[in-house]
């Protein structure tokens, strides 16, 4: 069985729901990456060294990163000779395989959600990424399943910010815990804690800022919110969360790299990828950190922000060659 069926009878096992927007968010991605890689197998037809270099290409172009395109050609180069595949169309579902296998790895994507208590997360990233929102969307979701959930509005610093989570707030049926604008960031935290224990919270999202306008370092400040919510919570923060818009490609994995190194992120959340057509980026952040991606934004309903499966991303990913495989075969059992 070919891995292409084999992933098809994996994603057939997940709600049609879930796939769809896979498939509809990744849409632009998989449009840019599967052209290219069918004109690509067309034209060459027998894998050689100008191939290998087109595929390279290709993959840089979707924004998989150099260090992991070079990973992931030396270990098709090996494939290739081991299962002496010799035809460029037959390396499609072995390119699918690896991707999936990069992008899987060993941690658990789902977020560390407390039996009983209250459970924090924080979230981190810069302006303009689509943290609120994310939050808000967070919250409808938690809301949805019967938690009782509190956001707290720890981004003093950006313009409308405390306006925009208030919004989404609204929205969702949400209450937000808040300070004048300008305040210190871990009063709004400390606030938000002390409510949420006295309401007897399931669920506490803590937004901050992405950037200050005074002098005081960022990661100090996030620091010192960290130390607030110890101090409240000893086991929390449950999940510090890093959001990235993946539009901006390369960037995101920079920003990733050093909010990383300074804040304890044990998860990663992309936003905004469909939007783009490299999002392969997902492929890059998810290797070159070692930290798992643990949820996706997939367009701009509230229920658009889905828990990362790379069964469904790759799927998604590779939709125009499954459907074309499932052709050929259809047109080779009627001859």
């Amino acid at each position: 069985m070919s891995f292409f069926k084999k992933l098809k009878d994996k994603i057939s096992k997940k709600t049609e729901e879930v796939t769809t927007k896979f498939k509809d968010g990744l849409s632009k991605t998989s449009t840019a990456f599967t052209e290219k890689i069918e004109t690509l197998v067309l034209r060459r037809k027998k894998i050689d060294e100008d191939f290998y270099e087109e595929l390279e290409e290709i993959l840089i172009g979707a924004d998989v990163g150099v260090n992991v395109v070079m990973e992931l050609i030396d270990e098709l180069r090996t494939e290739v000779r081991k299962r002496k595949i010799e035809d460029a169309v037959d390396l499609q579902p072995v390119l699918s395989e690896k991707l999936v296998e990069l992008l899987s790895g060993k941690e658990d994507n789902s977020l560390n959600i407390q039996e009983s208590g209250l459970t924090v997360i924080l979230f981190v990233g810069v302006n303009g990424v689509g943290k609120t929102t994310t939050i808000g969307k967070m919250a409808h979701r938690f809301n949805s399943e019967g938690k009782k959930v509190l956001l707290a509005a720890g981004d003093t610093f950006r313009a409308g910010a405390i306006e925009q989570l208030e919004v989404w707030g609204d929205r969702v049926g949400v209450d937000v815990v808040k300070q004048q604008a300008g305040s210190d960031p871990a009063a709004v935290i400390y606030d938000a804690l002390q409510a949420a224990k006295k309401r007897e919270a399931d669920i506490l999202l803590c937004d901050t800022a992405g950037r200050l306008q005074n002098k005081t370092n960022l990661m100090e400040e996030l620091n010192k919110i960290y130390r607030v919510i110890k101090r409240e919570v000893p086991n929390a923060p449950h999940e510090v969360l890093l959001v990235l818009d993946a539009t901006t490609g390369q960037n995101a994995l920079s920003q990733a790299k050093l909010f990383g190194e300074k804040t304890g992120v044990t998860g990663l959340v992309l936003t905004k990828l469909d939007g783009t057509a490299k999002g392969g980026i997902v492929v890059a952040i998810r290797n070159e950190m070692d930290i798992p991606v643990k949820f996706v934004g997939l367009g701009e309903q509230m229920d658009d922000l889905q828990e990362f499966d790379s069964d469904q991303f790759v799927h998604a990913l590779f939709a125009g060659l499954i459907k074309d495989e499932e052709e050929r075969e259809t047109e080779e059992s009627v001859e």
